[in-house]
């Protein structure tokens, strides 16, 4: 039971991880000190996708899945949680590819457009 929970903890973890280094760019809008902290994240997340490693926290959930009695899965958590609701026949590899780019890519975007927002330029535009 211990084992299962702490699978799941670490499944919500993980979670956690893609969701910031997705959206985590507007904390920098309430606290700016933030970008410290979500950009190691950004580059991470893009690194790991882009080399097509697998992240630690992988064979860990895995581990403590296949402890409980539980079922394991051979891909990363991306292809295992995210694929089937993009790619229902399965998740081609070049896809982990696109998602290390777009994570630079929507990133920048995030942190070029709240640069512009808090320039007295784009302030007096509006």
């Amino acid at each position: 039971m211990i084992r299962r929970l702490a699978a799941e903890l670490v499944l919500l973890l993980h979670f956690a991880f893609v969701m910031l280094a997705v959206f985590g760019a507007l904390g920098v809008l309430i606290a700016p000190g933030w970008v410290w902290i979500h950009l190691p994240i950004v580059i991470w997340s893009s690194v790991v996708n882009l080399a097509g490693w697998t992240c630690p926290l992988t064979p860990l959930e895995n581990r403590l899945r296949a402890a409980s009695g539980g079922k394991s899965y051979e891909s990363g958590f991306v292809h295992h949680y995210f694929g089937p609701l993009v790619y229902p026949m399965g998740m081609p590899r070049r896809m982990e590819r696109i998602a290390g780019v777009s994570i630079v890519l929507w990133n920048g975007l995030l942190y070029g457009g709240i640069y512009w927002w808090s320039t007295p330029v784009a302030a007096a535009a509006i």
